[in-house]
């Protein structure tokens, strides 16, 4: 804004303008002080400062606080065995033994399928070896028949070779007959649709009375005595993480409650297209208080806890060496160059380790904020703090 002067060519004004609005506050000092170009006429020119308004959620008192450094992994908690139980011979399911949610020992049957056609075989197979045996049992027989003639100078070499022959081939014959059986009553085993291994039945996909073929899944059985978090962590973090070392798990869930388990393993190799670590976390749960495919979040501990200065992490600004952060001093917005230590992204602080004092008003608002800003309405009482954090 640009005002004229009428009669003193020299006379300098300050005219002080405050703007306001909800949410918002703007103060525009103007000076004016320099003689204009033309008509001999003083021209007062507008500098604007600022003004920033925060209310209590905008700052935080810097406290010093319990600091657990350690990395951390989010993802999804899935029980440590999943199996499905798939078809192997195509027929229609004659019975259903289990439903979802149904605890099952290994072993068990949890559905049977009817196929004709592969209990048919199995039957041949075991009267084949039947047949097989009394074969065998004749060939027998006849070959210490022929031995005995064949002693006593009755039957010729000739006639007690292929006695000899006779019998082999039968226990040949025999034998190609009990491995087919072997082979058949397997087949006619899978009709017997089995659980491998001890758990739950998460789901069903299949009703009685169906058609299956083989590959088809029918049922989804979990074991939930371990829950797993597995992720990757970059490779100079990997350099940290051992097996069995303490993991601290939280769950949106189970909100303010903390959950002990162990890294269960850590990858040998790095993946080479990301240049991260395998890293796989487990949560005991034998009680199956926990349900499984829950978003969690598992911190490793690697160092001791620590009592440190602490701020939300919102408050901190810059990268490495140049960190800051913007302090409310006598109700003016001061940078801060400060050093910032371990962090805990589970409750979002950070700790500081240099630049800070215990007590003093931090902005954690985001967004462009300018220093030497004058403060508006400063929060005398900060509403967030990081007390307890």
């Amino acid at each position: 804004m640009t005002r004229t002067a009428d009669k003193n060519p020299t006379m300098i004004r300050q005219i002080n303008v405050m703007r306001s609005a909800p949410g918002f506050a703007a103060v525009a000092i103007l000076l004016a002080g320099q003689v204009g170009c033309s008509g001999g006429e003083a021209e007062i020119v507008e500098t604007t400062g600022s003004v920033v308004a925060l209310g209590p959620q905008d700052v935080t008192t810097v406290e010093m606080a319990t600091m657990s450094s350690g990395i951390v992994l989010t993802g999804t908690l899935n029980p440590y065995l999943q199996v499905e139980v798939k078809a192997q011979v195509p027929g229609v399911v004659s019975a259903l033994n289990a439903e979802r949610g149904q605890a099952v020992p290994a072993g068990a049957v949890l559905a049977r399928i009817e196929a004709q056609g592969i209990t048919s075989q199995a039957a041949g197979a075991r009267s084949g070896v039947a047949a097989g045996q009394a074969n065998l049992a004749l060939a027998q027989r006849q070959l210490e028949s022929a031995r005995t003639l064949y002693e006593a100078g009755a039957m010729s070499e000739i006639d007690f070779r292929m006695a000899q022959t006779q019998f082999e081939a039968a226990q040949a014959q025999l034998a190609a007959s009990q491995a087919q059986a072997a082979g058949a009553a397997e087949q006619a085993g899978r009709t017997a649709v089995v659980s491998p291994i001890s758990g739950q039945v998460s789901e069903r996909s299949v009703s009685q009375g169906e058609a299956v073929d083989p590959g088809q899944t029918l049922f989804r059985v979990v074991n939930s005595g371990f829950l797993e978090l597995e992720g990757q962590v970059p490779v100079d973090q990997a350099t940290a993480v051992r097996e069995g070392q303490a993991v601290v798990f939280t769950m949106d869930a189970y909100p303010g409650q903390e959950l002990r388990g162990t890294v269960a393993r850590v990858a040998p190799v790095a993946d080479p297209s990301t240049r991260q670590v395998g890293v796989v976390m487990r949560l005991p749960n034998e009680s199956g208080s926990l349900i499984g495919g829950l978003f969690a979040t598992g911190r490793v501990i690697t160092e001791a806890e620590t009592q440190a200065m602490v701020v939300p992490t919102a408050a901190l600004r810059g990268a490495g060496a140049t960190n800051f952060v913007y302090v409310v001093e006598n109700e003016t917005i001061v940078r801060k160059p400060v050093t910032a230590g371990a962090r805990d992204p589970i409750r979002g602080v950070v700790a500081i380790t240099t630049g800070l004092r215990a007590g003093e008003r931090v902005v954690i608002t985001p967004g462009e904020i300018t220093e030497g800003a004058r403060v508006q309405n400063p929060a005398a009482q900060p509403a967030a703090t990081t007390e307890g954090a």
